[in-house]
């Protein structure tokens, strides 16, 4: 990174500090540049029951981007039989040794066993107005079937919504922490079940982590009391693959956290030596759309890549 370089971000961080802006999440160190990527193509089965909300939620889709790939309306029903193409290319923000990363923007869990990413899941989490920490934690325990014990708080919203208020709900189809608990050191929170599927991919839990019914019982299995995990808010990420293609993925800046998507690819290209290899105009049509999809926005010529994992 040349001088000039740390100079300009150090006016930036500056300004924001003068104006009394929020800090940006990178404002201490940029994301770091990735070089992987889950997901892909695949062909779907429409299965009775099904319409693309539950679809696009299952597969880490919004339901709009899933029904322009297929070239049908976002209202359009589906019949079971149906094949739809799936489309959900996404960057791995950075590889832990073994544990847990939740990318709170990108709505995805990154599960990792000896340096390997073992699992990504799409997940549901928590309302702008009951946003999901960003923050270190650890697995503390592990229960089927868990009581729900109502915080204050929720019984305090069930109030005001004109709801019955609950201090408890059994295990079954009401509760809303579905089969699968893993609790986290971060108190009141967890993540588990749900008994609202369309739910995930979504902000609309009060902070917890959500996973489809399937994927937590998977998740469940293989995490162990004492895993440790990590959430992070990032919602750029940049990533150069083996071939030497630049992927761009942008979503919203979901917790307002005044993030500028533009800024921060700059940063990123600038600080990593390969600016000159974007297709800019690709790079602005991706943040344009921050639809959640990786997308190709440069290549590395031979002699660039002889420097790259």
């Amino acid at each position: 990174m040349t001088a000039a370089h740390l100079a300009a971000r150090a006016m930036r961080l500056f300004a924001y500090l003068i104006l009394g802006i929020c800090l940006p999440a990178w404002a201490g160190e940029l994301p770091p540049l990735s070089h992987s990527v889950t997901g892909g193509d695949t062909e779907y089965i429409v299965q009775r029951g099904d319409f693309l909300i539950a679809i696009g939620a299952r597969f880490g889709v919004a339901p709009k981007l899933l029904a322009r790939q297929n070239g049908i309306p976002y209202d359009a029903v589906i019949h079971p039989g149906q094949r739809l193409r799936i489309h959900n290319p996404h960057i791995v923000p950075e590889a832990l040794d073994d544990g847990i990363l939740i990318n709170l923007p990108q709505r995805m869990l990154f599960h990792f066993s000896q340096g390997k990413l073992r699992e990504a899941y799409p997940v549901g989490l928590g309302k702008p107005s009951w946003a999901t920490p960003q923050d270190e934690f650890k697995v503390v325990s592990k229960v089927e079937n868990k009581t729900w014990v109502v915080p204050k708080s929720i019984q305090e919203e069930m109030r005001r919504e004109g709801k019955i208020v609950r201090e408890k709900v059994p295990p079954g189809p009401d509760n809303p922490l579905g089969k699968y608990w893993l609790g986290l050191d971060l108190w009141g929170y967890g993540i588990h079940s749900t008994i609202a599927p369309t739910s995930i991919y979504q902000f609309r839990s009060h902070g917890c982590i959500r996973l489809h019914p399937d994927d937590i019982a998977e998740l469940f299995e293989q995490v162990r009391v004492g895993t440790q995990g990590r959430i992070i808010y990032q919602p750029v990420l940049l990533a150069v693959i083996e071939d030497g293609r630049i992927l761009l993925e942008v979503h919203r800046d979901i917790y307002k956290k005044g993030i500028d998507p533009a800024q921060t690819v700059r940063d990123m290209a600038e600080a990593n030596g390969f600016s000159h290899a974007l297709d800019w105009p690709a790079v602005d049509a991706v943040i344009a759309a921050q639809d959640g999809i990786a997308r190709e926005v440069g290549r590395l010529g031979p002699y660039d890549l002889k420097g790259t994992p």
